[in-house]
């Protein structure tokens, strides 16, 4: 093993945490050296299947193992930021999933610790790493599009309540939008040029449930999936304003009876538009017509482990030389102040001021 290589702690051994492990272990630059889950019998089958040395129940032991540079955090959303805050303070440096956190609060106070001990931490928003995303970021880069002055989202799901902590507002802190409507809001924001948001006005609605009774249609469910219990959002849509005029719109779904799954995401500027979703193609004007445009790319649409294996090596870049990620802590903080909008903007009947 070179001395150079970064040496990492995951902590949470659920699903999500298998893209973390296969990336890492294609890293020519990072080697895995501890798993952490309160469930033994999973941390020990992803210690063997990963060839990893150290195995721990309790994430405050594996961040007391002076050999591990950084971790990952790929656990219950409400332990996000009391796990991502100890280990800073520990000096390691930080990979978190998405959602940064539950609350605005609970963002600033790992903010404040990123500043304070100067560590790296990088906020999960996979889909900005996808090469396809950073395509069209050069293209908006260079004005190929002009002003982006409006985005429109989608993540539907027809049956996608996944049960388990997912379903579990305590743990989760929302349903479809918190946990698939973020992808979708920080792709647009992020490609947007991530403007000021200044207002949000949104809906959630609670009317289907965890839908059990629905047969001859599987779908993902969680390890611990429980019909019985569901606290969360069946479906939520919003318009985010922001400060430079441009606006974005999203709705998002566990669970809606729609003909099918859909995911769309589009970006409209004054001399061209895109779609990132669910193909990538551009549309222009040449010779006064107007004219869709399809790259030849390897994916038309996003290639998720190739995203996350882009996101564990930028992430590992950054820890090895200092630069600030392209998803920073800054931006979850900002996220944080967008889905907590939402979600108190469908409380109370009216739009937010952030």
């Amino acid at each position: 093993m070179s001395v150079n290589k970064l040496r990492i702690g995951v902590i949470g051994a659920g699903s999500i945490s298998d893209l973390h492990f296969a990336s890492y272990t294609k890293s020519e630059d990072a080697v895995i050296v501890a798993v952490c889950d309160l469930n033994r019998e999973r941390a020990a089958a992803k210690a063997e299947k990963y060839e990893i040395a150290h195995i721990y129940t309790e994430y405050k032991e594996l961040l007391a193992n002076p050999d591990i540079d950084a971790v990952s955090i790929c656990t219950w959303n409400n332990t996000h930021a009391e796990i991502s805050i100890a280990a800073l303070h520990a000096g390691k440096h930080v990979l978190v999933e998405k959602p940064l956190c539950k609350t605005v609060e609970e963002a600033q106070r790992i903010q404040d610790a990123v500043r304070e001990t100067g560590k790296i931490l990088q906020v999960g928003f996979v889909r900005r790493y996808d090469t396809n995303a950073q395509l069209v970021k050069h293209f908006i880069d260079n004005g190929q599009l002009g002003e982006i002055y409006y985005a429109k989202a989608s993540c539907l799901r027809r049956l996608g309540n996944p049960g388990g902590w997912f379903s579990d507002v305590e743990r989760s802190g929302g349903g479809p939008l918190i946990d698939i409507g973020v992808h979708v809001i920080d792709v647009c924001w992020y490609l947007m040029g991530r403007p000021k948001p200044v207002a949000v006005s949104g809906h959630t609605y609670n009317k289907l449930g965890n839908r059990k009774n629905v047969k001859n249609l599987s779908f993902y469910k969680a390890a611990d999936y429980d019909a019985e219990r569901n606290t969360v959002e069946d479906l939520a849509n919003v318009l985010i304003r922001f400060d430079n005029g441009a606006s974005l719109m999203v709705d998002v779904s566990f669970t809606l009876h729609a003909k099918k799954d859909e995911i769309a995401v589009k970006l409209y500027g004054d001399k061209g538009g895109v779609e990132l979703e669910p193909e990538i193609t551009f549309v222009t004007e040449v010779l006064d017509t107007i004219t869709n445009v399809t790259p030849q790319i390897d994916n038309k649409s996003i290639d998720i482990h190739g995203a996350f294996q882009n996101e564990i090596n930028h992430f590992v870049s950054c820890c090895q030389t200092g630069q600030t990620p392209i998803s920073p802590v800054e931006d979850g903080l900002e996220m944080m102040k967008i889905l907590c909008g939402i979600y108190e903007s469908a409380a109370k009947g009216q739009e937010i001021r952030l």
